[in-house]
């Protein structure tokens, strides 16, 4: 499709080209569920990496999560979108053509069409740690194509989710077998014996791309994308599990298979996420609205070490691979062309905080620790919730109705709603009523 736009006068309109296939799309031999930025930006970029490296080309059809357009303005563009890496000092553009069909979530023949494909080998998911929990919709979606598959004898096939859950694979499969107790019971030896959970750890930053990003996109690629992905250089993926109808070659393109993913869940779900959350809710009190703002501030790195040190002291891995994932992550959060916005990132803490913060705290209080940096978080996040004005969170309403009863109460009441047994801990509660003070004070 062309796109006429106005050259400063200069000859009158610049035919702007949208991105286009020359050659057929790749076969599809993969599925994916939740068509967004950080599936574009990784595993489809994977598998873009993986083809290109002289694999067996893999045709990835993917359905939309929460925004049914999605797929329309891609399908528009022969599903071919670029992506913007952007480095500290430099950006680089490259082209992704693995993504061969698009569709919308509520396109069910599409879905069991594809489920039914005895080529499509794996399927996998980009689902929040939220979206499994606050409806039934996504797992008995994930059913309904294994009952489709089941029917159509195309034999075995891999779920890979992709998200912040810790051991995710094993949750999916406890999920997936209950939901088909349910809806399908005459399927769950089927399911045991033909599906494989894959656990997977997952990691690459994707903020919203803006117009000026898709501007930088027409300038180094001479195209109009309308659906360019913004990343950063760091990518990171690694799997645990069988893929028992074939995969791409990932591993050949940085990919790592373990036996065991945990441990780098929870580096990444602790340390990078952990942090994250740390800065999305106290860093506004020090006037920041990016990540890169905040920990160009000396205090809120020094919230940030020790937080990690805190943490850190709760993972099984050697002290030297710590210390090197602790360099990346400064070096990351530090990319000033990365515009990773703190209201992005502090959305759904009612869901977050009980997974990248609280676990770590429970600890340290276990140990007889008080520790400051996981303090800090919860104290940021009470002033998150007092303020009121950019709550984005499924229990908003009700957490911002448990606020402003005094601060001690205020925390006793959200560590509650978490269902924390700290909340029964007079000195975590009095640390971090202080603390929200000298955050607000």
């Amino acid at each position: 499709m062309d796109r006429e736009q106005p050259d400063g006068g200069r000859r009158g309109l610049i035919r702007q080209m949208r991105p286009s296939r020359t050659t057929p799309p790749p076969p599809v031999r993969a599925s994916h569920v939740g068509l967004g930025a950080f599936f574009r930006a990784h595993q489809a970029w994977y598998t873009q990496k993986a083809n290109e490296a002289g694999g067996d080309p893999t045709g990835i059809a993917a359905f939309t999560g929460r925004r049914p357009d999605a797929a329309d303005v891609l399908s528009a563009q022969d599903c071919v979108y670029h992506i913007l890496i952007r480095g500290p000092e430099s950006d680089q553009v490259e082209r992704v053509d693995c993504l061969a069909r698009a569709y919308s979530s509520e396109d069910t023949e599409a879905w069991k069409r594809c489920w039914s494909d005895p080529a499509v080998g794996y399927v996998t998911l980009t689902v929040t740690e939220a979206g499994y929990f606050r409806s039934d919709a996504v797992v008995a979606r994930l059913v309904d194509g294994l009952r489709a598959r089941q029917a159509a004898g195309a034999g075995p096939i891999a779920i890979v989710p992709c998200d912040n859950l810790v051991d995710n694979g094993r949750t999916v499969r406890r999920l997936v077998r209950e939901a088909a107790e349910r809806l399908a019971p005459e399927s769950i030896g089927w399911i045991d014996d033909n599906v494989s959970f894959v656990s997977t750890m997952v990691d690459r930053i994707t903020p919203a791309t803006t117009d000026e990003d898709r501007a930088t996109v027409r300038e180094l690629s001479g195209l109009d994308d309308a659906s360019p992905v913004v990343t950063e250089p760091f990518t990171e993926w690694v799997l645990a599990g069988d893929f028992p109808a074939g995969r791409p070659e990932w591993d050949a393109v940085g990919a790592r298979f373990v036996s065991d993913v945990q441990p780098f869940e929870q580096r990444k779900l602790w340390l990078l996420n952990g942090s994250h959350s740390l800065l999305a809710y106290a860093g506004p009190t020090r006037g920041h609205r990016t990540v890169a703002e905040a920990i160009a501030d000396p205090v809120c790195r020094a919230w940030v070490e020790q937080w990690w040190d805190e943490a850190g002291r709760h993972l099984p891995l050697s002290a030297t691979e710590l210390a090197e994932y602790r360099k990346a992550l400064l070096e990351r959060y530090a990319n000033p062309r990365i515009r990773h916005e703190l209201r992005q990132i502090a959305m759904d803490g009612s869901e977050k905080l009980p997974i990248r913060i609280l676990p770590v705290l429970a600890r340290e209080r276990a140990n007889g620790l008080l520790p400051i940096g996981a303090i800090t978080a919860l104290a940021g996040w009470l002033a998150h919730l007092r303020a009121g004005t950019d709550v984005r969170d499924p229990r908003g309403e009700e957490l911002k109705a448990a606020v402003g009863q005094g601060v001690n109460a205020d925390v006793r009441h959200l560590l509650q709603a978490l269902n924390s047994p700290l909340a029964d801990d007079a000195e975590v509660i009095q640390a971090v009523a202080d603390r929200y003070r000298e955050l607000t004070g």
